[in-house]
């Protein structure tokens, strides 16, 4: 893998580390190492998108924008993509293939990488949530592929991405919203504001009635939290805190960064909760315990 990752590019190994990344250099490197004998044209109906496009909507605007310029002083950068089964599929530079066949294009310059699933999956969250407007749905899924995948923490995604830990935590629970409601976000109807708000709510009737509020009276994300004070609102894991422990706290971000998932710390307890058996197995693992069987 590290002889593979070499040959790829000198951004690639920083891309795939929970370090903070930089897709704008991850691509210029690669295409700065690469001679420009090896830029080849290919047939645009030969590409297709990468199949872990997290994204589903492109602004047309922005796009016959592109296609504008790509027709008065051509593609300045070519794309990547690796070759499959039938074709190529795309590393990065979506938008530069849509726009290009908007512009009357058939051919479009392109690097030719190989890369496995999980980097083609990583690349492309990666590159929409650094490089493309997001709508917070979207966004919010791409983080969770991520977590999922890498088995990371929420504080390693946000160092990765350079967010808030709170910023995480707040768009992943928009994830929990009514089906109808994420396409109220998705559309714009409702902000991320309004949206976060509804989602600290455990009722999907009174998060849809709520959210149908929002939109028939203009009702503000100031307004929203008044309206959400009602204590015979119930909300997502309402529990009595008690003062936190300071030592506790830092034997709980010990433990996390070393097994990827949550742990909770309280007096005399250390609570790890996992998702399947396999998720168990790799936690004992970590942790050097090793379970004969039967």
């Amino acid at each position: 893998m590290e002889t593979k990752r070499k040959a790829l590019g000198r951004g690639l190994e920083q891309l795939f580390t929970n370090e903070r990344i930089d897709f704008d250099k991850f691509e210029s490197d690669i295409v700065n190492d690469t001679p420009k004998d090896q830029v080849i044209e290919l047939n645009i109906a030969d590409i297709r998108s990468n199949p872990h496009q997290p994204r589903k909507n492109f602004d047309e605007q922005a796009l016959q924008e592109l296609a504008d310029s790509i027709k008065e002083h051509g593609l300045v950068q070519p794309i990547i993509v690796k070759k499959s089964i039938k074709g190529y599929e795309l590393v990065a530079g979506e938008r530069r293939t849509k726009a290009s066949k908007l512009a009357g294009k058939t051919t479009i310059p392109a690097i030719v990488r190989d890369f496995d699933d999980t980097q083609m999956m990583e690349i492309a969250l990666i590159e929409n949530i650094q490089r493309e407007n997001l709508n917070p749905i979207e966004e919010a899924t791409a983080y969770q592929k991520i977590l999922d995948v890498e088995q990371i923490t929420q504080e390693s995604l946000a160092q990765k991405f350079g967010k808030s830990r709170s910023y995480i935590t707040n768009i992943l629970g928009l994830l929990r919203l009514p089906e109808e409601v994420k396409d109220y976000v998705i559309k714009g109807k409702i902000s991320m504001g309004h949206a976060r708000v509804l989602s600290k709510l455990e009722s999907e009737k009174e998060i849809l009635n709520l959210s149908n509020k929002v939109i028939s009276e203009g009702l503000s994300v100031r307004g929203l939290e008044q309206a959400t004070k009602d204590v015979n609102i119930p909300r997502v894991n309402q529990i009595h805190r008690e003062p936190s422990n300071l030592r506790h706290n830092i034997y709980e971000r010990a433990l996390q960064d070393k097994i990827g998932t949550k742990v909770k710390v309280t007096n005399k307890k250390i609570e790890i909760p996992f998702d399947s058996e396999k998720d168990l197995e790799r936690i004992l693992e970590i942790i050097g315990l090793e379970v004969e069987g039967d």
